[in-house]
């Protein structure tokens, strides 16, 4: 029997599979009752899920990070799917297909490990190409760096997402360069590569994604100079200038300190990275919370609680049918026979009495 997937499951579907426990927390409801919200997951997404009878039983039988089999409902509720659950029963790691519960990047991961050796034989300065040589020829942290996501929730959740940001990022410094003098693209394209080199021993993605107690402890900005710095002690002759100048990088590409950066940018390259990470982590988040509204038929998407805001889903490219004007514009985007003319409001004016003039007053 093939798996349903969390991808597949539509309004009023029956549900009836094997997911990985991501989130689970025991709440009280309004009328004192206990329920379960749990958030269920396997590599085509994650959905909310609810358990609203016998909790207090079902709590014991298993814990976040384990494998469950569900039975239940699915439904739309505030725009959201989310399944009612009827049954849940706890599942054997060795009867589950592990690869089937870890979502991926669409990248092929042997093409985005292809177009990183080519980047880092296209450098000039031999130091920075040496210090990257000896990141790709180490073989146990090239499958770490590989592996990795980028985020827990932010962006780029899914293995191969710290390379597939990484990567991005590079192709924004190469648009950027050319459009400013004096830029140093060596150190901004590694810089690109390296800023977030610590999150392979900041995050475990054995199975959920989540931080290890290095992560909690240290946190990727610090893992990551440590890391850097043992691999320039390997380059011979490393200037001691270019090393600073990388960590300053490293450390300021979140760009304030309440982001967590424990420097802010002060070099062009540095500030250049911070601008290149902040739009590629919010581009990808943005793009992923629209998709994984599909059950959704609204025009806005759920509120997004990290970014604290509703998106618009619409951006003019979805041919739609008509354009509304007021007199006064010009509808050049669609054909005449598909407008549709609206009278012009009134502006608004600071004259409360207006119209009252000929009223009679005693």
């Amino acid at each position: 029997m093939s798996k349903q997937f969390v991808g597949e499951i539509k309004d009023r579907d029956s549900v009836n599979a094997v997911f990985l426990v991501k989130d689970k927390i025991l709440a009280m409801a309004k009328n004192g009752k206990p329920y379960m919200n749990l958030r269920l997951m396997d590599k085509s997404g994650d959905i909310e899920a609810k358990v609203w009878d016998n909790t207090e039983v079902l709590d014991k039988k298993f814990d976040k990070d384990d494998f469950v089999n569900v039975r239940g409902k699915a439904s739309v509720y505030m725009n959201k799917m989310q399944v009612v659950i009827a049954e849940i029963t706890k599942v054997p790691e060795e009867q589950v297909v592990l690869a089937d519960f870890l979502p991926e990047s669409s990248r092929d991961a042997a093409e985005m490990r292809q177009e990183l050796s080519g980047i880092v034989a296209g450098l000039t300065n031999h130091h920075l190409k040496g210090l990257m040589a000896s990141f790709l020829e180490d073989e146990p942290f090239m499958t770490l760096y590989c592996q990795a996501p980028a985020a827990k929730g932010m962006h780029h959740v899914y293995l191969g997402g710290l390379l597939e940001h990484s990567l991005s990022l590079v192709k924004l410094v190469k648009s950027i360069v050319p459009l400013y003098d004096g830029i140093n693209e060596d150190l901004l394209v590694v810089g690109a590569l390296l800023h977030d080199v610590g999150k392979i021993y900041e995050m475990s993605f054995a199975r959920a994604i989540d931080y290890t107690d290095a992560g909690k402890l240290l946190g990727h900005i610090t893992i990551g100079v440590e890391l850097v710095g043992e691999k320039i002690h390997t380059v011979g002759g490393f200037p001691r200038e270019l090393s600073l100048l990388l960590k300053h990088m490293l450390l300021s590409h979140h760009g304030q300190y309440e982001y967590g950066s424990p420097k802010r940018p002060k070099t062009v390259e540095a500030t250049i990275l911070n601008y290149l990470d902040d739009m590629d982590s919010k581009i990808n988040g943005i793009q992923t919370h629209i998709a994984k509204e599909t059950a959704s038929t609204s025009r806005w998407t759920a509120h997004h609680r990290l970014y604290d805001r509703y998106f618009f889903k619409s951006n003019g490219m979805g041919g739609e049918k008509e354009v509304e004007c007021v007199r006064d514009e010009a509808c050049l985007t669609a054909p005449v026979e598909q407008v549709i003319l609206r009278e012009e409001r009134p502006a608004f004016n600071n004259q409360p009495l207006k119209g009252l003039e000929k009223l009679k007053l005693m």
